[in-house]
């Protein structure tokens, strides 16, 4: 499957963010506004998901 901005549409990138956030929702807490704010940025195209997955892992980094 393509996840790239580039290689999909904004109805395809809004497909694999809802079908994400169902798995993440199966045991978990809802995901926070942080989170869907993120996921909107991905369906919007304004950052690609490498560039979410480093913002997440910083974040976290930081934490520690």
């Amino acid at each position: 499957m393509k996840y790239l901005i580039s290689e999909t549409t904004e109805e395809e990138r809004r497909l694999i963010v809802k079908k994400a956030l169902a798995i993440s929702l199966s045991g978990a807490n809802a995901p926070s506004r942080e989170v869907l704010d993120l996921a909107n940025d991905y369906i919007e195209g304004r950052k690609e998901l490498a560039e979410i997955k480093e913002l997440v892992i910083n974040k976290y980094k930081e934490v520690d």
